[in-house]
């Protein structure tokens, strides 16, 4: 086996795709930042760091079992790392271990500063991210993933940034959850024969083609009806408002998604993953800036 770069070990990780977690985590951050002030930034960066490498780890240890199992094959849509060739499958699986390893090793580290709470909540995200692939085949991928980039990053980063869990922050890790939770979906739905074929089952399937598109509905809509009634309440600044002018790019993903009739649309929807990851992008950093705005203009 002909040896890799850098760039090409890096690329098997699939970093484009860390984004909706390192952006999970500096949403909540700059909202704890906005309700609290003077928190700890140190920390916060930190967490960043460790959920990317669990990140990283997961999409590996994901692919090597996908491969596996036979959920990617060359007839799939999606990452083709081992599908094509390019790398062996003890080559995936001895990276995602390695990366497991050094991703521990980073929220050990965070937890000698912060203090033992913060231990169970990373071996919940350890279990998430190991188990993920055999929830995933039993349609609770939607469910890990709610809790993986919704529940457990969002009271970690209050614990590490202000000393202690504030549940208040669940008002702006819920919408984010969805929105990630959009982009398994919408890759959900595309492979639905694929995964049938491989004997897997997932929420998209068991909704069927009609409540799969309505779900997707929801994930990408619900998040702007959130904010403007969380507004409405006094647990969001006026400038979060913002948003809302993302509301054409989630309309376009509905669109988008409103093509998918039956299982032979997937090439309709082969790129709504990725559409669907940008809308996530976007949403969480106009959050953040809007906090910001919010706290320098007080």
């Amino acid at each position: 086996m002909a040896k890799h770069s850098l760039q090409e070990w890096i690329v098997a990780t699939r970093p484009w795709s860390f984004t909706a977690s390192a952006l999970s985590v500096v949403v909540v951050l700059a909202y704890l930042e906005w309700i609290f002030g003077d928190i700890d930034w140190c920390n916060g960066l930190w967490a960043v760091l460790a959920i990317v490498l669990f990140h990283a780890a997961g999409n590996t240890w994901s692919d090597w079992h996908d491969f596996r199992r036979g959920v990617d094959a060359a007839d799939t849509h999606g990452v083709d790392t081992l599908t094509s060739g390019k790398f062996s499958p003890s080559e995936i699986r001895n990276l995602a271990i390695g990366l497991y390893v050094i991703a521990t090793a980073v929220g050990l580290g965070l937890v000698f500063r912060t203090g033992l709470p913060l231990l169970w909540i990373g071996i919940g995200g350890l279990l998430c991210a190991v188990l993920y692939p055999p929830l995933k085949y039993r349609a609770m991928g939607d469910a890990v993933i709610l809790t993986a980039y919704g529940i457990l990053p969002a009271i970690g980063t209050s614990y590490v940034a202000i000393g202690r869990i504030e549940w208040v922050v669940m008002f702006v890790a819920f919408p984010v959850a969805l929105l990630v939770d959009s982009i398994l979906h919408a890759n959900n739905t595309r492979d639905m024969y694929t995964d049938r074929r491989a004997s897997v089952s997932t929420m998209a399937q068991g909704l069927g083609v009609r409540g799969a598109v309505v779900l997707f509905f929801c994930e990408q809509l619900i998040p702007f009806v959130w904010v403007a009634a969380l507004w409405v309440f006094g647990f969001f600044p006026m400038y979060s408002l913002a948003v809302l002018g993302l509301l054409p790019v989630a309309l376009r993903n509905c669109r988008t998604m409103s093509a998918y009739k039956k299982e032979a649309d997937a090439a309709s929807i082969s790129s709504l993953d990725q559409q669907s990851a940008q809308l996530q992008l976007l949403y969480c950093v106009v959050m953040t800036l809007t906090f910001f705005l919010d706290k320098w203009l007080r």
